[in-house]
């Protein structure tokens, strides 16, 4: 049985004012024909809601960035329902079906669910899942954005998000109950991912040129996860 139960919340962030600017646009979990990000982190005040899409690593911009810290805050995401007891679970399905999916969600883990739904919800379960750690690893790298909004809608990462907005949902359909259900198992990391450190993802039919910069973890269905 790959049941897990690992951390819950995000590390202390630190508040940040930054000089940056963008490159090109991209579509994807790392824009698709872009080199990968190198620690360009965004500013929250720049998020305004959650996308997905098969992307490939931006671009840095030419210009020396200048990071001022000014003081030691610390972020906790809001309560989630507790999951049920998983014990008896011996699959991921099984786990999906079990985890509560009714209550109202914190905007971060809204941010996760729809990265799941508009980026992988004709995927099978644990491609979905693994869209999901993609998001998790980001929050959690000093590369990427603090949180799981701003990394869904840092620019030129996900082609579904549109001015940095993201989507609504068809909130009636199964396959957005499935995705709330992944984005709480995967952030309670209850269940194993194959692809459990990957950063950077893309469809198979395609082939960018930073993809032969890294390291690949997983090929799930029409997926393809690196590190």
């Amino acid at each position: 049985m790959k049941l897990f139960s690992k951390r819950v919340g995000l590390s202390a962030l630190a508040a940040t004012m930054i000089a940056t600017s963008f490159g090109a646009t991209g579509t994807g979990a790392v824009a698709q024909d872009q080199a990968p990000i190198e620690a360009e982190p965004i500013t929250l005040e720049s998020v305004d809601s959650v996308s997905t899409g098969d992307q490939s690593p931006t671009q840095t911009a030419a210009e020396p960035q200048v990071r001022f810290v000014m003081s030691e805050v610390v972020q906790e995401l809001p309560e989630e329902p507790e999951v049920p007891a998983t014990s008896d679970a011996e699959s991921l399905r099984e786990l999906v079906s079990l985890t509560d999916t009714s209550g109202e969600m914190s905007r971060e883990m809204m941010c996760l669910a729809q990265a799941v739904y508009f980026e992988a919800r004709g995927e099978p379960l644990d491609g979905q899942l693994a869209v999901a750690r993609v998001v998790i690893n980001r929050a959690e790298s000093s590369t990427f954005p603090d949180d799981y909004c701003a990394v869904v809608t840092q620019r030129a990462q996900f082609s579904f998000v549109r001015g940095g907005r993201i989507p609504a949902p068809n909130r009636s359909a199964e396959a957005w109950k499935r995705a709330k259900a992944i984005a709480r198992i995967a952030h309670r990391e209850l269940w194993e991912s194959p692809a459990d450190d990957a950063l950077y993802f893309h469809a198979t039919h395609i082939r960018p040129r930073w993809a032969g910069r890294m390291t690949a973890r997983a090929t799930i269905n029409r997926h393809i996860f690196y590190r």
